[in-house]
């Protein structure tokens, strides 16, 4: 099969001939329509992510359709059309058992711990545990976009922050995660703020239901322009991006008793851990909380929500491109100016 690999970290990735996957014990083999090009895929690439061994296939984000059942597998057959969450779990723990595999201690996650989507065909572990299927009215390209940046998003914004309506939230980063907190927040009734570097990722989230947009960049005091806006700060940030100084500014921007939900990954800065306002989350008793996507079992509340219409994670989908393109994008995605998400289409010529 083709699929986009890269030799070592920070390497040229090259679209390749390999051997298929087979399907694992409790696993499947999923036929991969669609996956998302991804700023973790970028981490995995430049070697930020411990899991990643070269040679690797990149890839977490992804929807298709099953093309092979291993031994065990209870509730999944050929043909069915599935998606699944970038974290799968084991099945057997505590952690999955309670349907919170997100923090499964022993986890597999495609395009990390193995080789991912980026790719005609994927290995699944744990189907019955970590697939979900896709309804007729939901595409594949939507399906995809939800395993990985919007999954994460209506988690952190919903299940994580708890955010009410009414609430100012203040989202730094319009790219795929951003957007995805932006469309989510808004639907439940917030006041959302969204932030970012390029203007026509602002434009984006006004149209995905920001009430406010702030460019950011040199001169520009983040968390003085959200005192503007809101009075009193945010209740609620959200830092979509991973960088030490949007998760500063993020933390910076809240009212007291306000709460951080940190989705972006943060990458060591200078050899150190990166540098946050502790002093304020003490002083203020702020929250700070991860988000590290959303198990199966709590898509189906998402799910009806995107059937019914009231979210449509197909319109974050800025671009559908093949391995080839994928395999050219991908060393660039870490400094790409993004206003939605790029998904690949790994049949396409």
């Amino acid at each position: 099969m083709r699929a986009v690999v890269y030799d070592e970290f920070g390497g040229t990735p090259r679209v390749r001939e390999i051997a298929g996957p087979t399907a694992p014990d409790g696993g499947v083999v999923v036929e991969v329509r669609a996956t998302g090009l991804c700023r973790s895929d970028w981490h995995g690439w430049a070697g930020h992510d411990d899991d990643v061994r070269p040679p690797h296939v990149p890839g977490h984000e992804l929807a298709g359709v099953v093309a092979a059942v291993g031994t065990g597998v209870r509730r999944w057959r050929v043909g069915d059309r599935v998606t699944v969450p970038f974290v799968c779990g084991c099945g057997a723990c505590q952690w999955c058992h309670r349907g919170e595999a997100q923090v499964c201690p022993n986890q597999e996650q495609p395009g990390f711990t193995y080789w991912g989507s980026f790719a005609e065909q994927v290995a699944l572990y744990a189907a019955d545990t970590n697939l979900v299927a896709i309804p007729d009215g939901v595409s594949f390209e939507a399906a995809a976009a939800l395993g990985c940046r919007f999954a994460t998003a209506y988690r952190g914004v919903l299940a994580r922050a708890g955010v009410s309506p009414g609430e100012w939230v203040l989202v730094i980063g319009a790219g795929g995660v951003g957007l995805s907190a932006v469309m989510i927040a808004a639907a439940r009734g917030a006041h959302v703020i969204a932030v970012d570097r390029n203007a026509e990722a602002l434009e984006a989230a006004a149209r995905l239901g920001a009430e406010h947009t702030v460019r950011a960049g040199e001169g520009t005091d983040v968390p003085e322009a959200v005192r503007a806006i809101t009075g009193e700060g945010a209740h609620v940030s959200v830092d979509a991006i991973g960088a030490e100084a949007a998760c500063a500014d993020a933390v910076l921007s809240l009212r007291r008793r306000g709460r951080h939900v940190q989705i972006g990954l943060l990458p060591p800065d200078d050899g150190g851990h990166p540098r946050i306002p502790m002093s304020r989350v003490i002083g203020w008793e702020l929250d700070v909380l991860g988000s590290h996507g959303m198990a199966a079992a709590d898509y189906p509340g998402m799910l009806a929500l995107i059937e019914s219409g009231s979210l449509r994670p197909q319109d974050l989908i800025e671009k559908v491109i093949g391995l080839e393109e994928a395999a050219a994008a991908l060393p660039a995605f870490g400094r790409a100016r993004v206003a939605g998400m790029t998904m690949i289409d790994p049949h396409r010529p």
